[in-house]
């Protein structure tokens, strides 16, 4: 029954011509939406001022605490692989409103003109530190990255574009979980994920699972978590119900730091905490180290 689930999934999105997103919708170069506005923002951790040009600097992290501020997809790629590699695929995929849920195509063209992105994830190909990679990562500005037909499908065919190419897949995922819009065929794409990361593992392709703040409902419940490696940035919340649900359900307080990725690094959910400013470095040295043993060629 997955299996053919699998093989029918695209009739729920649209799929326009060519690779690159309508300029119309692109009103603003990515540096500019993705990141926080301002020649000065304040900290949410310490309460730090920090000048625009120095947050830049130091990669989004503030200088003072190691907050790390939310970027957005095409950020995160950018300070992620080698400069001018990234060759974006499934641009033009997008969600249709197949239950007629009232109002779903006003918030997606609310979402579109926010982050100038069709969709809420973005995914590609690309090098790390010259080893060729498939690459995706979720916006949170994208309805707080939520999980619908046309993100589940893109980050399907990323997959499978990794297992076929035998090229390493890096996701970063950000999200608050399935889209309530898209109602059992946005739950649909946990499965789908998952039988295409199946296929992933039968080809011997790595896979990283990179979470960054916040990862939760079905994005955790299914392909964030079946990483062979899976790492996470500093206090970023990893989980699938949120505290007050899991407190109300348990009737017991929680830990001051439950689901942070400190929190699932001590329960073995995750395999190491990576501070933004190491990840690059600690993403490129897990392709070289499983490409030179054979992992990505099926050896």
């Amino acid at each position: 029954m997955l299996k053919d689930l699998f093989n029918r999934r695209r009739q729920y999105v649209t799929v326009g011509t060519g690779e690159e997103a309508p300029e119309a919708r692109q009103p603003r170069p990515a540096q500019e939406r993705d990141v926080p506005k301002g020649l000065v923002q304040k900290c949410d951790g310490c309460g730090a001022l920090i000048l625009g040009k120095e947050l830049q600097k130091h990669l989004y992290t503030c200088p003072e605490c190691n907050h790390h501020f939310r970027i957005g997809a095409r950020t995160r790629i950018d300070i992620t692989v080698d400069e001018g590699s990234f060759r974006e695929i499934d641009a033009r995929l997008t969600s249709t409103n197949p239950l007629g849920f009232p109002q779903y195509e006003e918030k997606l063209e609310a979402a579109m003109r926010a982050t100038g992105l069709l969709e809420g994830v973005v995914t590609g190909e690309a090098e790390l530190e010259g080893v060729p990679i498939v690459i995706g990562a979720m916006d949170p500005g994208f309805m707080m990255g939520s999980m619908g037909s046309a993100v589940g499908e893109r980050i399907a065919r990323a997959m499978e574009r990794s297992a076929e190419s035998k090229r390493p897949l890096i996701l970063f995922t950000a999200s608050g979980g399935a889209r309530m819009q898209e109602g059992i065929l946005s739950l649909m794409q946990m499965a789908k994920t998952s039988v295409a990361l199946q296929r992933m593992a039968e080809a011997r392709v790595l896979f990283i699972s990179v979470i960054t703040h916040p990862t939760t409902g079905g994005v955790s419940a299914s392909f964030a978590s079946l990483g062979d490696v899976i790492v996470a940035e500093p206090g970023a919340m990893f989980g699938f119900a949120g505290r007050r649900v899991v407190e109300q359900t348990m009737r017991q307080s929680l830990p001051d730091d439950f689901q942070t990725a400190e929190f699932n690094l001590k329960h073995g959910m995750i395999d190491k905490v990576v501070h933004r400013k190491q990840m690059r470095q600690t993403l490129g040295a897990l392709v070289r180290i499983h490409t030179a043993r054979g992992w990505a060629h099926g050896e």
